[in-house]
């Protein structure tokens, strides 16, 4: 019995808390009165066996206490889970009309208290579900709700433990998931999943088999997914092969699909035997082939399944037979009618009922271009180019498809132009906005992530599945920092979750400008060497390869500080899904950033140059380190196996060479200020200009060039120069051999004027100087200017900072939370089916939505304006990505960044995920200025612009804006 007092006090404190409603109602499951049973039907599904016992082991995890599962309510008494399907013996039992709603929906689930329903039962905590998958949703939020992560194994987050566990249960349905059918693809599994499995957890079975399947279903149930697509690489027997498989997908209810290239439930790479069996070629080899997938539609029966339909190479490659797209279009549809006849014959002689998939990756998308028919109720999954853009989506046509459309996502990739399977950075922002930008375009029947070995790429599962469960929060782009702050709260608790979730997000950051797996800038398919330097500028920008390397550097103090305070049974989790990846990603930069400086320093004859190639060496043998520890102490070993850092072992993950001999200077000592990449004795020596609206800081580097010991000391021409550091003392030794010194003005000190000075070095008998020029001058039209101003010979605008924008709500350049180089850019919206009219009138352009940036500067000269755009694709094959251009009101130019295929352009836009289209102005004034950037196509989004006004050095990634006093 409920004491009243008792109930009324939890119910008071919990509305003071905010974390009940008026119509919650508290539920004991442990305390010391009290001790809940679970009860779930006997004759219904073997999944509400498998929940009920997961559930049960969940309260245990928290409380220590087990509680009984009965199959029988009469056996069981006090306080009570009831799980089992709306239409259940048990359920119906209940007489209760208002679970009737779930009849007919897809997944869906109530939890609902009840009083005394049965004889011997107290409170009856009811969790229903309109079938099978929908009540073991209801089962897990139960278990989330009292504090089990779906990653309390996959990730060790151990839940805190409670001696008593009350929580309070608000009558809720849930409403069906966004996206119908919603799973992973493990995939390039050779180097962690399978390795791992084979060797540490399931070694009776020396692969992928049904011990690590159920913990990989339940891990999909507990995400609220439903779909796999197994491991097909070699490493890895095929899923029907290996005994068990198919009976724990079945009982776990999980639907079994294959990959793009695996039709009919078939790996053809360990199942079709070119020596017994023949080509795989339907042309010449037919019977074989078309008896091979009936052998397996046979096998695989009625249940749980998705057939893909179409065909094409024995792994990843085009068809076999056909000389090119034409051929393959007639030969595609009679395989399409001969592989549904199979379906009538076995599963349902209503094939529309069987579902089906087609997915149109790589050459199959050029072929469906050709006018391939497909049945109009197969689905068709559209793919992303394996970088994270989505290729294409259905146009107004396709749309209204009974077979609607999904999207195939990749958050690991084996391929050119590069792989990316050690660490998981896919930026949660940019899959928000392709996987959003999906389900707006109605691709809402499947939805299925490429994630690799799952592990490392926890959050990404997470957030994919989060959104393709209920996408409404995520539509807001401002949803993306909340729901990893989230996670993390619910993973290793508010009290880490804000500075966490800053550091993952920087982490994800830092990658989309460079991924780790890309920093040696070398390609694959063909592989080739890592080149000698990154594009890193390391003499201007402020050393922006170093404002790099000190992102990472405080990221890993940030991390290894927050280690040393979690909590023991956090420890793991944190290092699994925190401390690994960003330690991993940090030293992977390290190791060629210093390489970078060991060659470049040796070019100007620094002694220091060694010591960066000992931190470069420090770096790798710092990953080998992390990764060992992964590997066989992280969690007393369970892990082993599961981590490789070097997948494939391509060149980018060996230790750098730095096979350099320092250059003689002809001097003891040398100096190079900011803007030099080579030192000249005879040089006159300068920094780049300063300004009064940009108030820039430039570096002087001061090194040793031979083994001695320096004193030196730092004058000024002039009390306006400030420089950080007066006087010191260069040694040979590691870390000690070089200064980097950094100047400033004072410009209140400073006069009103065009100045000129100088900063000078002395040491020994020797004195170099550095001439100094700054602009204080007296500019009226800049005295209440709040925009951009040219400094040193360029102008950098992030996209987000428009000075003014043109169009309605709706219908705009509408600013995206989280993404791009700054966190946050500007997308063409609305998303629409609607073919772009054709563009032949160029005021119908200028009365299009429409950005501008006004911006000013200091001397005539030509300019090169580029604008840099996230490398999105069409929203599907009647439209392009264009968008207009103006510069100072005069005639438009339609720039359009559109790529077909895999050409050199493309991967160099996936590498450094952006589109680069620049304008060339031979002539451009002084003065005032604007460009102004007008929407044509939907989707395209604008990241950042770059105007180049004579300034010679490169870089690489976006660089700070040059911006008035206004975001100083």
């Amino acid at each position: 019995m409920i004491n009243v007092q008792r109930l009324l006090l939890i119910t008071l404190t919990l509305l003071l808390n905010g974390a009940l409603n008026a119509t919650a109602i508290p539920f004991d499951l442990v305390t010391p009165k009290t001790k809940v049973s679970i009860v779930y039907a006997a004759d219904d599904r073997k999944l509400d066996s498998i929940a009920a016992h997961l559930l049960a082991q969940d309260i245990q995890r928290v409380t220590g206490y087990l509680p009984h599962v009965y199959t029988d309510v009469n056996n069981a008494s006090g306080n009570l889970i009831l799980i089992g399907t709306v239409n259940s013996s048990l359920v119906k039992s209940l007489r209760d009309n208002s679970f009737a709603s779930l009849n007919g929906k897809w997944e869906c689930y109530v939890q609902k208290v009840l009083d005394k329903p049965f004889k011997n039962a107290d409170q009856v905590l009811v969790i229903t579900g309109s079938d099978s998958r929908g009540t073991a949703y209801g089962v897990f939020n139960l278990s989330e709700k009292i504090g089990v992560s779906p990653w309390y194994w996959w990730a060790d987050v151990t839940p805190t433990t409670k001696t008593q566990l009350s929580i309070a249960i608000e009558s809720t349905t849930s409403n069906p998931p966004s996206v119908k059918f919603r799973g992973i693809f493990i995939n390039d599994e050779d180097w962690g999943l399978q390795p791992w499995a084979a060797k540490t957890f399931e070694p009776e079975t020396k692969d992928i088999g049904p011990k690590t399947y159920a913990r990989v279903f339940e891990l999909l149930l507990r995400l609220r997914a439903n779909l796999i697509w197994p491991g097909m690489h070699p490493s890895t027997k095929p899923f029907y092969t290996i005994p068990g498989n198919k009976d724990v997908a079945d009982a776990y209810e999980i639907i079994v699909g294959t990959s793009h290239a695996e039709p009919m439930l078939r790996n053809n790479v360990r199942e079709w035997d070119k020596k017994s069996m023949g080509a795989f070629n339907y042309i010449t080899n037919k019977p074989a082939v078309y008896s091979y997938w009936e052998s397996r539609v046979k096998q695989a029966g009625v249940a749980n399944v998705m057939y893909t339909i179409g065909m094409r190479g024995v792994h990843d490659s085009g068809m076999e037979g056909v000389k090119g797209t034409k051929e393959a279009v007639p030969l595609l549809e009679q395989i399409f009618a001969d592989q549904r006849d199979l379906l009538q014959k076995h599963i349902n002689p209503d094939v529309t009922k069987v579902p089906q998939v087609f997915t149109l990756y790589k050459e199959v998308l050029d072929v469906y271009a050709n006018g391939l028919k497909v049945p109009d109720d197969v689905t068709l999954i559209w793919p992303d180019d394996n970088y994270g853009y989505i290729h294409q989506l259905s146009n107004a046509d396709e749309t209204k498809r009974s077979g609607g459309s999904g999207v195939y996502y990749h958050a690991s990739y084996w391929g050119r132009p590069h792989d990316y399977l050690w660490l998981s950075t896919t930026h949660p922002a940019l899959m928000r906005e392709e996987m959003t930008k999906a389900y707006t375009m109605n691709a809402r029947q499947i939805w299925v992530l490429n994630v690799g070995d799952i592990k490392p790429g926890e959050y990404d599962l997470q957030l994919f599945m989060d959104m393709a469960y209920q996408v409404e929060p995520f539509m807001d782009s401002r949803y993306s920092r909340q729901h990893l702050q989230n996670w993390v709260s619910q993973l290793l608790g508010s009290q880490f979750a804000t500075s966490v979730a800053k550091n993952l997000w920087d982490y994800f950051q830092l990658a989309f400008e460079r991924k780790p797996e890309y920093m040696g800038w070398s390609q694959t398919e063909p592989t080739t060497p890592v080149k000698p330097l990154t594009a890193y500028n390391h003499h201007f920008f402020n050393d922006q390869a170093q404002r790099r390397l000190d992102r990472y550097d405080e990221l890993e103090k940030e991390v290894r500080t927050i280690s040393s305070r979690m909590p023991a049974h956090l420890k793991n989790a944190y290092y699994e899904l925190v401390e690994y990846p960003i330690v991993g990603a940090s030293l992977m930069n390290k190791k060629f950033l210093y390489r970078d400086k060991a060659n470049l320093y040796a070019e100007q004859g620094r002694i220091t140059a060694h010591h960066y190639a000992t931190l470069s060496k420090q770096a790798y043998e710092a990953i080998v380190r992390e990764t060992d520890y992964f590997n066989n102490q992280l969690a007393q070993g369970k892990w082993k196996g599961m981590m490789s850092m070097n997948p494939r072992e391509l060149p980018v993950y060996e230790l750098p060479t730095t096979n350099f001999t320092t250059k003689s200077t002809g001097r003891d000592w040398q100096v190079t200020p900011e803007g030099y990449s080579k030192v000249d004795s005879d040089a006159t020596l300068a920094l780049p200009e300063f300004d009064q609206w940009n108030k820039q800081r430039y570096f002087i580097d001061v090194f040793l060039s031979r083994e001695i010991s320096l004193p030196f000391t730092i004058t000024t021409s002039a009390n306006w120069i400030k420089v950080s550091q007066m006087q010191g003392t260069l040694t040979p030794k590691e870390g000690q051999s070089e200064a980097q010194l950094w100047v400033e003005i004072d410009w209140v000190k400073a006069p009103k004027q065009a100045l000129s000075g100088s900063v000078s070095v002395v040491g020994g008998s020797q004195t170099i100087s550095v001439s100094v020029k700054a602009n204080n001058a007296n500019v009226p039209e800049l005295n209440q200017y709040k925009d951009f101003v040219e400094a040193a010979g360029f102008i950098a605008i992030d996209a987000a900072s428009t000075s003014t924008r043109t169009g309605g709500k709706g219908t705009q350049w509408e600013v995206v939370d989280g993404l791009g180089s700054a966190g946050k850019a500007l997308e063409a919206l609305p998303l629409s089916v609607q073919a772009t009219t054709q563009l032949s009138d160029t005021t119908l352009i200028r009365s299009n939505p429409s950005v501008t940036y006004d911006f000013y500067t200091f001397h005539p000269s030509p300019a090169d304006f580029s604008v840099y755009t996230l490398p999105t694709f069409p929203l599907n094959n009647e439209q392009e990505m264009r968008y207009a251009v103006c510069i100072d009101g005069g005639a438009l130019t339609v720039l359009n960044f559109k790529t077909v295929g895999r050409t050199d352009e493309w991967k160099q836009n996936v590498l450094s995920n952006v589109a680069v289209r620049t304008i060339k102005q031979a002539s451009l004034p002084a003065g005032k200025h604007t460009l102004t950037i007008y929407k044509i196509d939907p989707g395209v989004i604008l990241d950042r612009i770059f105007i180049n006004l004579g300034n010679q050095q490169s870089q690489y990634g976006a660089v700070p804006e040059t911006a008035h006093s206004f975001s100083k």
